[in-house]
């Protein structure tokens, strides 16, 4: 069964965004991060990964100066059935990890219903849960 994983909101300034839940919630700073398409932080309360981005490019086609819930991510056995399975059910398609010349993080990006944005991956974020075990 696939399970989230990941939140990640944009933000103007992820430095004192990412301060002010570490202090509100006790979470942990697990990766600081300045890659090719976001600066900022990931944190974790030991199951899901919350990423604060001040992204790069414009993913979402709101201009960069959006702010607020930017994607989520989704943990699966198999990205490529994954994959097989949302594109039959309409979703589209938008990068890979190789394409983003990233380490870590997602596998494969889409876009679902209403153009919304999600990650696919099959190994778990920095500081989140693995999937259960499958049952005998």
């Amino acid at each position: 069964m696939a399970k989230l994983r990941h939140i990640a909101i944009a933000a103007k300034d992820p430095d004192a965004m990412a301060e002010f839940y570490k202090k509100a919630f006790d979470f942990k700073e697990v990766c600081k991060s300045d890659g090719p398409l976001a600066y900022g932080y990931h944190l974790s309360d030991g199951t899901i990964d919350l990423a604060i981005l001040r992204f790069k490019t414009d993913q979402l086609g709101r201009g960069l100066d959006y702010t607020g819930l930017h994607h989520f991510g989704v943990l699966v056995e198999n990205v490529e059935e994954a994959g097989k399975t949302l594109e039959s059910l309409g979703g589209k398609h938008y990068m890979n990890q190789a394409e983003a010349e990233r380490v870590g993080g997602f596998e494969v990006k889409f876009y679902g219903p209403e153009g919304v944005l999600f990650d696919v991956a099959e190994h778990p974020w920095t500081g989140t849960e693995p999937l259960p075990a499958a049952k005998p």
